[in-house]
């Protein structure tokens, strides 16, 4: 068995074993799912539970509205997050705002979405996309993204369990990544709240998902090269984000640094920039740097110039220090 989908997959094993209104659908999870999140789930507990659905990403997402409303949990599948968009009606105007126009007397809480996000090396135009920032604009979800297996596995339930609507971006690192021991039993780990993974005085390091791990050689980079002490954040949730703990971190070290794949206008970078400066505007020893993604389509050949990687991170952080 393949080690690396050992989180996601245990999750929803997890959930479909505990839980029996559970069910998860979309393209090609029957038989396991291009990354392989649902092998053997099928032959596991009955194609009733877990299923193929038609390539329709609207259908998909409506569908799962409705099993939600209807009282069962929904997990739906969206092959790729930047498939989303043709759900995006779904997503924003019905399943957001479904207990809001109710009154509270319906809601589509149980429903979670699941894609896979991010950039990969090789993914181009249309499977590399990061777009947590469409969806951090509309109050009535939750969006989560998490760094590692073990936090994949307890974010993953964390959302299943949550009462309102999540959509949960799983970078594609996870996928392949060294193999972590992630527990077999289930834990939540909770939503809305960052993680400090290393504390400093320096300078405040802000990323979530796979540009966290960038992040920490930039840290060590940093220790190294110049003798400064990065505190370094893992967000975690986008929305509703950990303002407390990110605030808490600049008010202690005066600079930050806010890092994603994300093209950098509009981005989610530019939300948390604004909050600090209001907060912590007399803290604040340098302005806010964001180290992101350029304002062009995900390139293919390119993708090496256009990450935000280390040593683009590490020149922000040097002229952080020198202004």
């Amino acid at each position: 068995e393949d080690q690396n989908t050992h989180d996601t997959k245990h999750a929803l094993d997890n959930t479909l074993a505990s839980d029996p209104t559970a069910v998860i659908f979309g393209e090609d999870v029957a038989f396991g799912g291009v990354f392989r999140c649902t092998v053997g789930l099928r032959d596991k507990y009955g194609k009733d539970r877990v299923f193929n659905t038609p390539l329709c990403e609207q259908g998909i997402v409506g569908f799962g509205i409705g099993v939600a409303v209807a009282g069962a949990t929904a997990i739906a599948e969206i092959q790729f997050a930047d498939y989303i968009y043709p759900a995006f009606d779904q997503i924003v105007n019905e399943a957001a705002k479904y207990r809001y126009r109710s009154g509270n007397l319906f809601d589509c809480g149980n429903l979670t979405i699941r894609a896979p996000w991010g950039c990969v090396g090789h993914g181009s135009l249309y499977h590399s996309q990061s777009p947590e920032a469409f969806f951090a604009h509309c109050p009535g979800i939750k969006v989560v993204i998490p760094r590692s297996p073990v936090q994949a596995k307890g974010l993953l339930l964390s959302c299943i369990a949550d009462q309102n609507p999540c959509i949960f971006f799983e970078p594609k690192i996870l996928y392949r990544a060294a193999v972590e021991q992630v527990p077999v039993e289930a834990y939540t780990v909770p939503l809305s709240q960052a993680e400090i993974l290393q504390e400093g005085s320096d300078v405040t390091l802000v990323a979530w998902g796979t540009q966290i791990h960038v992040m920490r050689e930039v840290a060590n980079m940093a220790q190294e090269k110049l003798g400064v002490s990065c505190e370094l954040i893992d967000l975690q949730t986008i929305l509703p984000w950990d303002v407390e703990t990110v605030c808490k971190s600049v008010v202690k070290t005066g600079r930050l640094l806010i890092s994603h794949e994300a093209p950098v206008t509009g981005g989610f970078a530019a939300e948390i920039s604004s909050t600090v400066q209001e907060e912590c505007f007399l803290n604040l020893e340098a302005p806010i740097s964001r180290v992101c993604g350029y304002d062009t389509p995900f390139p293919h050949i390119f993708e090496p110039f256009y990450i935000p990687d280390k040593w683009k991170c590490f020149d922000a952080i040097k002229r952080m220090i020198n202004y």
